[in-house]
């Protein structure tokens, strides 16, 4: 019990060091907009398909927290921790419905449409409705790829045998 608590808390702190990692280094700027597209998305979603919801909370809202301070977007690190952590909670909540277990992309998908919701939603009080509405577009590009190549890398990784869904 012990060893594979030990075992799940070491692949939660990987995945966090990697979707810091994977957000800072392909990093996209977004022409006339604020932020970027970044590939932290798909190591959300793998831990999602991995570990489960509240672990998957743990890395989307952890990793991209860490990320938004190191790159000194200050001002978003708390929403990111919401938005982001819950993009992790939906997917693996998702994953297990009869939907998921059929379509995992779908259910990836989904999650990611609600980060673009859930940035624009925090950036109408920002901004005000219009302004927040420039970053949409581009953070459902980012939410559609992560979940693209989420799924192709988890599916590749394992039929590898070197990850197991959860």
């Amino acid at each position: 019990m012990r060893e594979d608590r030990t075992k799940t808390i070491t692949k939660v702190s990987i995945l966090i060091a990697l979707t810091v990692i994977m957000t800072i280094v392909i990093m996209i700027p977004i022409v006339g907009g604020n932020g970027y597209v970044n590939l932290g998305d798909m190591v959300i979603f793998i831990s999602a398909m991995m570990l489960g919801g509240k672990w998957a909370f743990l890395v989307g809202g952890i990793g991209s927290f860490l990320a938004d301070i190191f790159l000194g977007y200050t001002l978003y690190a708390p929403a990111s921790f919401v938005i982001k952590g819950l993009e992790g909670f939906i997917a693996a909540s998702l994953i297990k419905s009869k939907l998921g277990e059929k379509y995992r992309l779908i259910s990836t998908l989904i999650a990611g449409v609600w980060m673009a919701l859930g940035y624009y939603i925090f950036e109408i009080f920002l901004y005000g409705p219009g302004p927040a509405l420039l970053s949409v577009p581009a953070n459902l590009i980012q939410g559609v790829v992560g979940a693209l190549a989420a799924n192709l890398v988890f599916k590749g990784l394992t039929a590898a045998k070197i990850l197991k869904e959860e």
